[in-house]
C-alpha cells in the first residue's frame, strides 16, 4: 500500500479496510480456539455465549462458580513490551460485565490471566514477559485463580497458597511456587 497510497481511491481503501478486519477476525476466531483447548486441557467446563453482543467471550465454570472472560490477544509490541487494547468500542471493561480477560502473548505463547479489577478502567495494557519488575508478571499463566472464589484468592488477587495444583501447570501467581496439597 505504501507507494500506491492516494491511487486505490474510495473504493479501494474500503475494501482494503474489509480484508484487515477479517484478517483480524479470523485471527481473534482463531486464539478463541486456542483458549478453548487451554481450558479443555485443564478440564475447566466452557460455554460460548450465543451471538457476539455480551462483553465477554466465554464462560467458565472451574469449581468455584462461573466466571465471565473476555480473550484478547497480541502481537504488537513496542520496545520490550506487548501491547493489547483493553477496550471495545473505547469503552474499558468493568466489573458488571466481565470478570477475567485473559490476554495470549502470540509470540511468546504466553496467558495472562487477570482478573478484571487489576485492569478495571484501562484501555490498553504493556506486558513484559519473564520480567519480575511487570506489575502483571504475577498473572502470567495464573489459571488458579479461575478455581477459586474471589474471597479465597486473597489480597491482591494473589493466593496464599496455589489452588491450582491439579492443573499441572506453574503459575506465576502462587507464591514462591508452592502448591496445596490436596
Amino acid at each position: 500500500m505504501g507507494k500506491h497510497k492516494g491511487k486505490l481511491g474510495k473504493e479501494g481503501r474500503e475494501d482494503s479496510r474489509r480484508v484487515r478486519g477479517l484478517a483480524c477476525k479470523r485471527r481473534g476466531e482463531m486464539v478463541e480456539a486456542e483458549f478453548l483447548a487451554k481450558v479443555a486441557r485443564l478440564e475447566f467446563r466452557v460455554a460460548k455465549p450465543w451471538g457476539e453482543t455480551d462483553r465477554y467471550d466465554f464462560v467458565v465454570d472451574a469449581g468455584s462458580g462461573f466466571w465471565r472472560v473476555q480473550v484478547k490477544h497480541t502481537r504488537c509490541r513496542r520496545g520490550e513490551q506487548y501491547c493489547v487494547t483493553l477496550a471495545r468500542d473505547g469503552e474499558p471493561y468493568n466489573a458488571n460485565e466481565v470478570d477475567f480477560l485473559v490476554v495470549y502473548v502470540e509470540p511468546e505463547d504466553l496467558w495472562y490471566v487477570l482478573p478484571v479489577e487489576m485492569v478495571a478502567s484501562r484501555r490498553a495494557l504493556g506486558l513484559l514477559p519473564w520480567s519480575r519488575r511487570s506489575k502483571f508478571d504475577r498473572y502470567r499463566e495464573a489459571w488458579c485463580l479461575l478455581t477459586c472464589s474471589r474471597k479465597a484468592r486473597g489480597w491482591k488477587d494473589v493466593p496464599v497458597l496455589c489452588r491450582g495444583a491439579k492443573l499441572q501447570v506453574r503459575c506465576a501467581a502462587c507464591p514462591r511456587g508452592e502448591w496445596r496439597d490436596s
